[in-house]
């Protein structure tokens, strides 16, 4: 006689949600909550900041920077560190909700899981919006560098099922509605030749995210890059980024931007002189480019798309 299967509880990312806990300004927090359960592999979890008062908001999805190596979802990058309030607190206490998401990096798994990640972290606010009061109509992609670069794809792919991964709830839509990217890598075929780096080199950071140096796997460094899924159809895009940054060159952001606009598709791009990677040597663009962030969010997200 077989032994009965011992109950098992619902996966991490249909379990009740956390109780909130009040932030600055009068925003409410969900602190490390799981968005996709795998067997045998940690919860993929998020943090949610909540605007006061509102019963329901819309919601930018962050994604953090580090390469895709390193890396979490508690910040917007060093230049933000001892900001108070942070920068995902001042987009809530605006209107807007922010669920800044932790994803798989390269030395856990390669592309497309991390893209898998991103898209799961969409549909999970989606199936809960009405629990977490969000809009399941208005949700943005936010992001820094390798965050940036998912943030692109978030919103170049749309709802292409070879991209979609399995974890999570399957269901439903992993669209968003317009994109904020800052000093993101948008051609990776071309970033190691952008810094003039070994194109073969198999430990560059576009390497690792691969499972191979871009030369070598021609068709997945293709599939990785925003600039091969632009179409007349794309969200409207605001991309930032520093004209001295070493580790993604301009030229990353110019060549995605050229892209959309020969498109037709709706792209502003902002330069900053003397601002290196992550907004370094200048702490005037750090400054600007939030600003510019939070006023494209609200005007795409709360204005309805009109120019402010």
């Amino acid at each position: 006689m077989s032994t009965p299967a011992l109950p098992l509880p619902p996966p991490a990312h249909e379990q009740p949600l956390p109780p909130a806990l009040p932030g600055p300004g009068g925003i409410r927090l969900l602190v490390g909550v799981p968005y996709a359960a795998m067997p045998g592999i940690r919860p993929l979890e998020l943090d949610l900041y909540l605007p006061a008062g509102a019963d329901i908001s819309p919601v930018v999805v962050f994604l953090h920077g580090g390469g895709w190596r390193l890396g979490s979802r508690h910040g917007a990058g060093p230049m933000y560190r001892d900001a108070s309030p942070t920068p995902f607190e001042r987009v809530a206490q605006a209107g807007i909700a922010v669920a800044s998401v932790d994803y798989r990096l390269s030395g856990e798994a390669t592309f497309p899981t991390q893209l898998h990640d991103a898209k799961a972290a969409v549909r999970w606010l989606r199936a809960r919006a009405g629990e977490l009061g969000v809009d399941p109509d208005r949700v943005a992609a936010w992001g820094e560098s390798a965050g940036g670069h998912l943030a692109e794809l978030l919103a170049l792919t749309g709802d292409a099922a070879a991209l979609e991964g399995d974890v999570g709830f399957p269901e439903p839509s992993s669209r968003v509605s317009a994109v904020a990217a800052w000093y993101a890598p948008s051609d990776v075929a071309a970033v190691a030749t952008d810094t003039g780096a070994d194109p073969g080199d198999p430990d560059t950071r576009e390497a690792r995210l691969l499972g191979a140096p871009a030369r070598d796997v021609p068709d997945l460094a293709a599939l990785a890059s925003p600039v091969t899924h632009v179409s007349p159809t794309a969200p409207p895009a605001l991309l930032l980024h520093g004209q001295d940054d070493r580790f993604v060159p301009c030229v990353q952001s110019e060549r995605l931007r050229d892209a959309l606009a020969a498109a037709g598709a709706d792209v502003e791009l902002h330069t900053y002189p003397g601002a290196d990677h992550m907004w370094l040597g200048a702490p005037d663009a750090a400054a600007d480019a939030f600003d510019r962030t939070a006023a494209f969010l609200r005007r795409h997200l709360i204005d309805g798309g009109e120019q402010s």
